[in-house]
């Protein structure tokens, strides 16, 4: 037998071997996804860091309501708002908050913000180590980067609250400086373009450097667009794939970069942090085949036949319209759009946001009409995000890394809560086996 045919042998089992009638799950009671039956998250945990809000729960069932996002108890529209009235930038604020779970005065934020410089810079082996990396995913080189600090770290298995907190900030501060290396190596290979590598600056913000490391030329609103979108990603509750990968490794005790590691493998996935990039391909593609961008019965008929799977990519999904908890809206996407269509002012490009606008109102109500389920549905922080990435001149392959550089202030903070719980407990639900004992082991001479 040859072992080309045996590998297609061995794959063909997956198709028998791994179906499981889905009607089981609901006969046996197993929440499939981790989900009920109304759509809501099976509670599995609780936490003091993040709370995504998009319905209320009564005697009838679920309520859609406006969306809300609460870190450490703050409204995220109260922080922002705050923040961006004063021009200034927030990330490392709300980096602090997350982290310590209060907000820091004036001498707190300067004093933290040193500390997030101090750590920026990679050692030499490490910075060596992304050179001599060979790849076109980002996100892959991410998680290799940060398996390899285990190597340079002193105590790298040492789970003290003290350490922790070391570990914490070391990897948030270190985030951007591997993503804006480890694309201008990619661009140095796969593009044959110019080698640039950029010391961190110490009168920046990290969303300042994260610009000045990867392209040096931005102007301030840039600047100041790519930092709301960190602080609007920074968190989002335990339950998401990648948060709840971080808890659930780091419930077996393991080490701080493993359980990172983890969880940008899990934001990597499609259905988590790449979505924003499929928003992006859709947007140019409904450029293209939308003659009058100003005409609501053509954009109509674009989407029903987009919903009925004939046109785009015929998956019947509408990007960036749609969330796990969110209903009527997502108030990352609110937030974002008013300073997204200030940027596309500054950039020229306020036709393609209005069409972008447009698009959202008739997404949402042409998946109302078709669908007529009764399920509310509004756009996601997505629907933005890509068209904004690429105003600020961002390359693709770094959308999703930019996601995992927000999010490592969430997943640290869970971690941290996690390993700090009284009474710990590794993360083991049950899978039932619907197989049971029934097979009896054959001799190798008689199979």
């Amino acid at each position: 037998m040859k072992k080309e045919y045996l590998l297609y042998k061995l794959a063909e089992t997956i198709k028998t071997t791994s179906k499981i009638d889905t009607g089981l799950f609901k006969e046996m009671g197993v929440k499939r996804g981790l989900r009920n039956e109304d759509g809501s998250g099976v509670l599995v945990g609780l936490t003091k860091i993040g709370n995504v809000v998009g319905y209320e729960r009564t005697d009838t069932g679920i309520k859609p309501i406006p969306g809300k996002l609460f870190y450490r108890g703050y409204d995220i529209e109260d922080i922002v708002h705050g923040i961006m009235t004063r021009k200034r930038f927030g990330f490392e604020e709300v980096t602090y908050l997350l982290l310590s779970g209060y907000l820091p005065d004036r001498e707190e934020l300067s004093q933290f913000g040193e500390l997030i410089y101090e750590n920026m810079p990679l050692s030499h082996a490490t910075t060596m180590s992304i050179l001599e990396l060979r790849g076109s995913n980002i996100m892959n080189i991410l998680a290799r980067s940060v398996l390899g600090m285990y190597n340079f770290d002193e105590t790298p298995d040492d789970l003290t609250p003290e350490n922790q907190m070391r570990q914490s900030i070391r990897l948030i501060s270190r985030f951007p400086t591997v993503i804006a290396y480890a694309y201008n190596v990619l661009r140095h290979h796969n593009k044959e373009r110019s080698l640039h590598i950029r010391h961190p600056n110490q009168h920046l913000s990290i969303a300042e450097n994260f610009l000045y490391m990867l392209k040096k030329d931005y102007t301030q609103l840039d600047a100041r667009t790519l930092d709301l979108l960190l602080i609007l990603q920074a968190e989002h509750g335990g339950g998401n794939n990648s948060t709840f990968t971080v808890r659930v490794t780091s419930s077996s005790m393991t080490d701080i970069y493993s359980s990172i590691a983890a969880g940008i493998g899990s934001l990597k996935g499609p259905l988590h942090g790449g979505a924003n990039i499929q928003v992006v391909d859709m947007f140019n593609h409904l450029k293209e085949h939308i003659g009058d961008w100003k005409d609501i019965d053509e954009i109509d008929r674009y989407f029903t036949r987009m919903l009925n799977k004939e046109v785009y990519n015929k998956t019947g999904l509408i990007y960036g319209i749609g969330h796990a908890v969110y209903t009527i809206s997502d108030p990352r996407a609110l937030l974002l759009r008013k300073l997204a269509r200030e940027l596309a002012k500054e950039k020229g490009r306020s036709d393609e946001f209005d069409f972008l606008e447009l698009l959202e109102e008739r997404a949402v109500a042409v998946f109302a009409r078709v669908k007529n389920n009764g399920k509310h549905v509004s756009s996601n922080i997505d629907f933005y995000s890509g068209f904004v990435y690429e105003m600020l001149g961002l390359p693709e392959e770094i959308y999703t890394p930019l996601f995992a550089m927000a999010r490592i202030v969430g997943w640290t903070a869970h971690r941290n809560e996690e390993l700090n719980f009284e009474g710990k407990r590794i993360i083991r639900p049950a899978y039932k086996n619907i197989i049971g004992n029934k097979s009896e082991y054959i001799p190798i001479e008689k199979r």
